[in-house]
Parts: C-alpha cells; sequence; structure tokens
C-alpha cells in the first residue's frame, strides 16, 4: 500500500491545501496530512482545531486522515510507513526552500518528496494572506471552506 504523508501547519487550511490534497488522494491509496505542531511559532488555531478543520473537509476522501505531529517530518513519515511527502508548491521562492528541505529530509530518511504544482486559481493563496483578510472583514469565498470561514469569522468577532 502507498500512503504518501502532505505536511504543513494549516492554520487555516485554505483551498489551496485542498487542492494539493485531492490531487495527491488521487494518486496515493492513503493520504495522511501531517499538521505541524511548531513551537516557534504561535498558531491562530490550536493543532487540536487544525485537525478537527481538515477532517470535517476530507471526510468527502475515504482514503485520507489527518493528524497533528510534532518533531521531525520523517520521523512521522517513517512511523507512519509513509513512502513519500507531497508537498505543494506556489512558485519559485517555495520551490528553492522545499528543495533543500526535500534533500534533507531524503539524507535523513531516504523518504523522497514530490513536489506538485498549485493549480493556477490557488496560486496566490497562503494561510497568512487568508488570515489577514478574515482579520480584516474580508470575503472569505473562494478561500477556504465555508467551514474553515465560521471558524475564521467566529475566532476573529
Amino acid at each position: 500500500m502507498t500512503r504518501a504523508v502532505v505536511p504543513g501547519s494549516f492554520d487555516p487550511p485554505t483551498l489551496g491545501h485542498f487542492d494539493v490534497i485531492t490531487r495527491a488522494a488521487d494518486v496515493f491509496q492513503e493520504v495522511l496530512i501531517a499538521v505541524v505542531q511548531n513551537p516557534s511559532k504561535t498558531p491562530l488555531f490550536t493543532a487540536e482545531e487544525r485537525v478537527a478543520m481538515l477532517r470535517d473537509v476530507a471526510a468527502e476522501w475515504s482514503n485520507v486522515e489527518a493528524e497533528a505531529f510534532e518533531g521531525l517530518l520523517v520521523d512521522f513519515a517513517r512511523e507512519r510507513s509513509a513512502a513519500v511527502i507531497v508537498k505543494g508548491l506556489r512558485a519559485m521562492s517555495d520551490f528553492e526552500y522545499e528543495l533543500q528541505m526535500a534533500q534533507m529530509n531524503h539524507h535523513l530518511s531516504g523518504v523522497h518528496t514530490l513536489f506538485l504544482p498549485t493549480s493556477p486559481e490557488h496560486a496566490y493563496l497562503s494561510s497568512s494572506l487568508v488570515k489577514d483578510v478574515a482579520r480584516l472583514g474580508g470575503s472569505l469565498d473562494g478561500l477556504v471552506s465555508a467551514a474553515v470561514a465560521a471558524q475564521l469569522k467566529e475566532r476573529y468577532s
């Protein structure tokens, strides 16, 4: 069975994230969304809240799960018997950083990284920009799912 890990902070999960997850779910038998708990960042949503939002939207796929983790991504991938890490790329600036990360991950574990370019209609999306729009009361249509939009509106009200 081929299992892939799609890692990220997902704070909050955007339609760009779901674009990458959807395409990974079409390619791999199992996809595990790995929510990074980064102690050096202060997220808007707890890891548990982010996992719940991802599970809510991912419920439409029978081969997709979500869970939070701490530590090295490659350790998480090995513990879950994942054959590959899938990363979405929006721009060349993403590629430079992600390539270096992929090479380090492969050095540490032998786990390969597959890069999927984000679809053009989502290439401008980032969680940071979405939070800014939500905080300032802008429309979240076309940026996040309805469930995530509701969570953002509640958080910023």
